[in-house]
């Protein structure tokens, strides 16, 4: 087994995971700590270091609330630790390696964790990446600066370096990868075979970096979970990255309210006034999330995903079946002919003469899941601009128990695509564990050839999964009786809707 390897930084020492067949490194550093002087600076590759680096347990996650102290349903899912330890120097990535000589050219799975650009980190209990490197891939989660550390923009900083003036975490993100590319045959890795991976906000980072064109050849294929939020109906998700000017105006009054003139002296406050005056800034503001720099991001992820300035690569995407579900809010049948002309204009008629519109859920009508239809509509935009790629749709809607009866809220598909269940306090019984073998496996497929089909343990074959096109509209459906391939249903509703998020998006 490659306990020991060297990067072109220094040799690392890792140590043998639960199954020692793998071998796992904790804690690797990828970049200069961004600290200090640093602080709000674009990353820079980590120093030489000499002998070896002990790469035994995670690093601090990067500056955020504290987690665990909540009762929210996250808090009890697997925010768990409130101990954990939380530093600006956080930027650090984990290798789970099967490899045991250099030169087996595995397939290689770079995972961005999500939670809002606000909060998450790469040691949650789910993104153990043991049981995947089971299956002959090497696992590397990688950490990036969150919230005002990762996002902030401001003149000052602009003037320090106008090549690279915000977007720090999406920065992060990118380094780290360049990182894996430059240095994972160490672990065995194939460094022309690498997938990027992500979920909710680590799927829209995803999006980010394939809207990136600097990044064409740093990786060969990507999976978007929960991450292309949209909506036929116009309602907020993720918002647009605003431009830089407008970024750096919340600047300036972001350092206005930490009582500073410069920033210089806003370098020298600790991590702990910054984030403090940042969760009282956020209670007149907006978060900060990625902004439109013209050198890292470009526009919105999914216009640019649209109009074809995008890296062509194949693409897993989908979402889970109850989240953040999209609707029309209207008291009555004459309201929501309102609203359905506001929104759809002369095709308004045509969306009224659809059962569905009609249906109400919660004191809404026509409830439909942007999420699904906004990945459908990239893909056979995808097609019609010539990409030769396989495109893959997921829906995941298997029965997920427990006393809060929570349906398939956003993020729980996490524990079944890192077979980590039974890190989980829900009682998951056997087919649970089935489906989640199985969906591990379809990810490891895809990861190592871009095709997720193959067979599963028994030597079966699993449920073909069928690319995603506009002709065929093929699906794969994860459910509490397995993977389920099958025909798009109420096809017409959901093509007229895709229709309208690519007006929205192509305009």
């Amino acid at each position: 087994m490659l306990r020991e390897v060297v990067t072109k930084y220094g040799r690392v020492k890792g140590l043998p995971a639960a199954d020692p067949r793998i071998t796992s490194f904790k804690g690797i550093p990828f970049a200069k700590p961004p600290v200090g002087e640093r602080r709000w600076t674009a990353p820079e590759f980590c120093d030489p270091w000499e002998g070896t680096l002990e790469a035994y347990a995670f690093k601090a996650i990067s500056v955020q609330d504290r987690p665990g102290l909540g009762t929210d349903i996250y808090c009890r899912e697997w925010h768990v630790d409130s101990e954990v330890e939380i530093s600006e120097d956080c930027l650090y990535l984990n290798v789970w390696t099967p490899a045991k000589k250099t030169d087996e050219k595995l397939p290689v799975l770079v995972w961005y964790f999500g939670g809002g650009l606000q909060w998450g980190y790469p040691s949650e209990m789910e993104f153990d990446g043991e049981r995947l490197a089971r299956r002959g891939i090497i696992v590397v989660t990688v950490n990036y600066r969150l919230n005002v550390f990762g996002f902030l923009s401001h003149p000052e900083i602009t003037k320090e370096n106008p090549d690279k003036p915000t977007n720090f975490g999406y920065l992060d993100q990118q380094l780290a990868t360049r990182w894996v590319k430059e240095n994972i045959e160490a672990f065995g890795g194939d460094p022309e075979n690498i997938t990027i991976a992500g979920q909710s906000a680590g799927g829209g980072s995803v999006m980010a970096q394939l809207t990136n064109p600097v990044n064409q050849g740093l990786f060969q294929r990507a999976i978007v979970m929960s991450g292309v939020i949209g909506s036929p109906y116009l309602e907020a998700g993720f918002p647009n990255p605003p431009s830089l000017a407008d970024a750096e105006k919340y600047g300036e009054e972001y350092f206005a309210l930490l009582g500073v003139k410069n920033l210089e002296e806003a370098r020298k406050l600790s991590q702990d006034v910054i984030l403090s005056k940042y969760n009282e800034f956020v209670r007149n503001h907006g978060r900060l999330f990625g902004t439109r720099d013209d050198k890292f991001i470009f526009g919105d992820a999914a216009h640019q995903a649209h109009i074809g300035k995008i890296i062509d690569v194949p693409i897993m995407a989908g979402n889970t079946e109850d989240e953040f579900l999209n609707a029309i809010k209207a008291d009555n049948e004459a309201e929501l002919g309102v609203k359905a002309s506001e929104l759809f204009g002369e095709a308004a008629v045509k969306f009224l003469e659809f059962p569905e519109a009609h249906e109400q859920l919660n004191g809404r009508f026509a409830t439909v899941s942007g999420i699904e239809l906004s990945v459908k509509a990239i893909f056979e935009q995808r097609k019609k601009q010539g990409s030769k790629n396989n495109f893959y749709y997921y829906r995941f809607n298997p029965d997920i128990p427990g006393e809060d009866n929570p349906g398939t809220f956003h993020s729980c598909d996490l524990w079944f695509f890192f077979e980590t269940l039974a890190k989980c306090s829900r009682p998951y019984v056997g087919r649970h564990y089935d489906l989640a073998r199985q969906m591990a496996n379809y990810w490891a497929n895809y990861i190592k050839c871009g095709n997720p089909n193959g067979n599963d343990a028994d030597g079966t074959a699993m449920t073909e999964w069928i690319p995603y096109t506009e002709d065929k509209c093929i699906e794969m459906e994860f459910t509490g009786n397995g993977p389920v391939s099958k025909k798009e249903e109420h096809h017409e509703y959901k093509k007229f809707l895709k229709e309208q998020i690519k007006r929205q998006k192509t305009e």
